[in-house]
């Protein structure tokens, strides 16, 4: 894209890019205005780059320069999907650099949100300003739960043929569910290169990634003096919406914001709200 060149304001119609480094290659989506310091997001459990709600990204875009990524493993991206989400954040650095940036702000949904944390403890002087949503720290209760949580709304889904995130994103009242056949409906905006969904064997290990973060010892969250957003719905079954105050507590300064008759996807039942609001901050 040359400074000539207006920018690319929908998601769906982004382009899918690759780049390789070190052997590593990554496919990746930017849209949004050229700058200096862009917006990368990293995504959830089983997720590819189609799996970003185009609302949230759109609204991002008008004023940012958003990237979205594959992670190794997924999608378009090549090699195999690291063992623990620490490797994860180290591909994440790897391929941020490669693209010749040294300062980045950041926005985290659920596995993408714990990655994240690790990518900042590691490297806080890569990002500016953090968004963490549907997400809870290093070490947190009952977080190492995921994985029984997940199999049995992947069942629930499979008997009523429903995607698996009407069920784990989204409460099963009369509210949850027009919810989530919207934002599932969103989803398919894009009607052309679409990326491959992730395989059996990648989504169990990246499950077994996130029951590991839930069994660790806690990370040391005080070195994060970003400005930071926290978010979530108040009945996350996935990762417990008392994990989002766990880390408002542990990242001083922190905003949180905890949206009511919610689940997992509560940023995304509550896009009207919640997208301008993290443009805002992030345009601050």
């Amino acid at each position: 894209m040359t400074a000539d060149t207006p920018p690319i304001t929908s998601y769906a119609q982004a382009p899918t890019r690759s780049i390789t480094v070190d052997g590593k290659k990554f496919a990746y989506r930017e849209l949004g205005p050229t700058e200096d310091v862009p917006v990368v997001f990293f995504t959830h459990l089983a997720a590819t780059l189609d799996n970003w709600d185009p609302r949230i990204v759109d609204t991002i875009a008008k004023t940012r320069h958003v990237i979205t990524f594959d992670q190794q493993g997924v999608g378009a991206s090549g090699g195999t999907v690291p063992p623990t989400l620490e490797e994860a954040a180290d591909d994440a650095y790897a391929f941020i650099r490669r693209l010749g940036y040294d300062t980045i702000d950041v926005f985290g949904f659920s596995m993408g949100g714990m990655i994240a944390q690790d990518l900042v403890v590691a490297h806080p002087e890569l990002v500016r300003k953090l968004v963490l949503t549907g997400t809870g720290p290093r070490g947190g209760k009952d977080m190492d739960k995921v994985v029984g949580v997940t199999y049995w709304d992947i069942f629930r889904s499979a008997l009523t043929r429903s995607d698996p995130k009407e069920f784990l994103f989204f409460n099963r009242d009369a509210i949850g569910k027009r919810a989530s056949k919207a934002f599932v409906e969103r989803l398919k905006e894009r009607a052309i290169d679409r990326d491959a969904p992730i395989g059996n064997k990648a989504f169990s290990t990246q499950l077994k990634a996130i029951q590991r973060f839930g069994r660790s010892a806690p990370s040391n969250l005080s070195v994060i003096t970003q400005p930071t957003l926290i978010a979530n719905g108040d009945n996350d079954r996935m990762v417990p919406s008392v994990l989002s105050e766990d880390l408002h507590r542990r990242i001083a300064g922190s905003e949180l914001i905890i949206y009511p008759n919610s689940g997992h996807g509560g940023i995304f039942q509550y896009w009207e709200k919640f997208a301008p609001m993290a443009a805002r901050f992030l345009a601050a």
